[in-house]
C-alpha cells in the first residue's frame, strides 16, 4: 500500500476507542496530513494521528485555532496531499466559511465532528446530534455536502477510509459525523488485509493543455495540484471551468451552484448508504443513525417478544438525504418513528420526504445527552400505536 499503512498497522482483532479507529482509518486511507486545534471530545484522534503519521512520512501539525486548520488542510489537499483535521461543535462552527471555500474549489479534504452537548461551551464530555443541520446548511449560500454518520468503532475506522474515498472521487469535502459517545466506545473490531480495501486515489490531468478544464464537471474534473507544471486559477468567487473568475454574469452564478449540485446528485445512487433490519414484517420502522442506532437493536429484540413488529432503518449516510431508501421503508411499514439525540432534525426531512407514505412521528431521548433507553421506546411504541 503506497501509504506506507501496512508497515505499521496489523490486520486482525483490535481493542480501540472510536477515535483511534478513526486515526487508523485516515491512515489506512493514505492521509498524510493532519492539522487540529485542541477541543474535546476529538482529542483523542490527533493524539494518535501525531504518533501515526510521523511513521508514514505525514505530517502532523496543531494550529492555533479551527480557522486555520481547515485553511492549512485544504492548502495541503491542492499540494496534493490527502488531508483531515477533527473538532467538535464550537470548533465547527468556525470551520464553516472555509467549508464552504472546499466546496467551492471542489478541495478533496475530511472533516470530523465529534459532536457534544451544546449550544455554545455546553457540556463537551456528553454525547448530542446537534450539528447534522449544521453540517448540510452551516456555510452559507446553495452547495452540496456528503456527510456520514458511524455507529460503532469499526465503522470509525471504515467510514473514515470511505469519507477520503468518497472526497477524492468526488473532489469535494466529506464530514464524518460522529459524536462524543462513539468517539470515545471502546470495542473489539476486525482489520482485514489492508490489500483487500479499497483505496480511492486522486484524479490528475494527464497533461497540461490550452483548453484544460479543471472545475464544474458533473463527471468530476481531475485536479490540477500545485507543483505539478499545471496552470490552473484557485478561486471561491464565481468561475468558469478553467477556475477564471466572473462575478458579473448572473450565468455563471446559476452555472457553478447548480454544477456542484448535480455532481454530487448524478452519483447520488452510489454515495447513499442505509442499513435496514426486521423491515419484512414490520408494522414500524425505527428511523436513526449515529450512536442512538446502537439503542435500536435492543428496543426490536425487546419489543418483537410483546408482539410489536418494529424494524430499522438505519441511516449512514445523512447528507445527501437517502430519500428513496426512506420512502421504501414508508411504503413498506406505513409507520416511522424518528429517534435522533436532539429535539428533531432528521425528523422534519423524514416527514418531507415520506409523511406521504406514513405516519411519522418523533422521539427524543428521555434526556437530551443520552441514549434512549429501549423501555421507554418500547413504552412509547405502545402508547402511540
Amino acid at each position: 500500500m503506497s501509504s506506507g499503512a501496512n508497515k505499521i498497522i496489523e490486520p486482525g482483532t483490535h481493542f480501540l476507542m472510536g477515535n483511534e479507529a478513526c486515526a487508523l482509518g485516515a491512515v489506512v486511507a493514505g492521509c498524510k496530513f493532519f492539522a487540529f486545534y485542541p477541543i474535546t471530545p476529538a482529542n483523542e484522534i490527533a493524539e494518535y494521528m501525531s504518533v501515526l503519521l510521523p511513521k508514514v512520512k505525514g505530517i502532523y501539525i496543531q494550529m492555533e485555532d479551527e480557522i486555520s486548520s481547515i485553511a492549512s488542510v485544504i492548502g495541503a489537499s491542492w499540494a496534493g496531499r490527502k488531508a483531515m483535521t477533527a473538532t467538535s461543535g464550537p470548533g465547527f462552527t468556525l470551520m464553516q466559511e472555509n467549508i464552504g471555500y472546499a466546496v467551492a474549489t471542489e478541495t478533496p479534504c475530511v472533516i470530523v465532528d465529534v459532536q457534544r452537548c451544546g449550544p455554545s461551551t455546553g457540556t463537551p464530555p456528553l454525547p448530542m446530534q446537534g450539528d447534522v443541520y449544521q453540517a448540510k446548511y452551516g456555510s452559507h449560500s446553495e452547495y452540496p455536502i456528503i456527510a456520514l454518520a458511524p455507529s460503532s468503532v469499526k465503522e470509525m475506522f471504515t467510514l473514515t477510509i470511505e469519507s477520503f474515498n468518497l472526497a477524492e472521487k468526488y473532489r469535494t469535502p466529506v464530514i464524518l459525523l460522529s459524536d462524543a459517545l462513539v468517539g470515545h466506545l471502546m470495542e473489539t473490531f476486525e482489520i482485514p488485509d489492508l490489500s483487500q480495501i479499497e483505496i480511492v486515489e486522486r484524479k490528475k490531468p494527464d497533461k497540461e493543455t490550452s483548453d484544460a478544464k479543471y472545475f464544474l464537471d458533473e463527471d468530476v474534473a481531475p485536479m490540477p495540484v500545485f507543483g505539478c507544471g499545471y496552470k490552473a486559477h484557485v478561486t471561491g468567487s464565481t468561475h468558469d471551468e478553467k477556475g477564471l473568475r466572473n462575478v458579473e454574469d448572473p450565468v455563471y452564478v446559476d452555472k457553478v451552484v447548480r454544477a456542484l449540485h448535480r455532481k454530487i446528485e448524478k452519483h447520488k445512487e452510489n454515495i447513499v448508504k442505509v442499513e435496514t433490519k426486521f423491515l419484512d414484517d414490520a408494522e414500524i420502522a425505527l428511523l436513526t443513525y449515529g450512536s442512538v442506532a446502537r439503542t435500536a437493536i435492543h428496543v426490536v429484540n425487546q419489543a418483537r417478544k410483546t408482539g410489536i413488529k418494529v424494524g430499522i432503518i438505519r441511516l449512514i449516510t445523512l447528507w445527501p438525504f437517502p430519500d428513496v431508501q426512506v420512502q421504501s421503508a414508508a411504503r413498506k411499514t406505513g409507520r416511522i418513528v424518528v429517534m435522533e439525540n436532539n429535539l428533531g432534525q432528521v425528523v422534519n426531512k423524514v416527514s418531507e420526504v415520506a409523511a406521504k407514505y406514513a405516519d411519522v412521528k418523533f422521539l427524543p431521548p428521555r434526556i437530551i445527552g443520552s441514549l434512549h433507553e429501549p423501555e421507554y421506546v418500547i413504552n412509547f411504541l405502545k402508547e402511540v400505536y
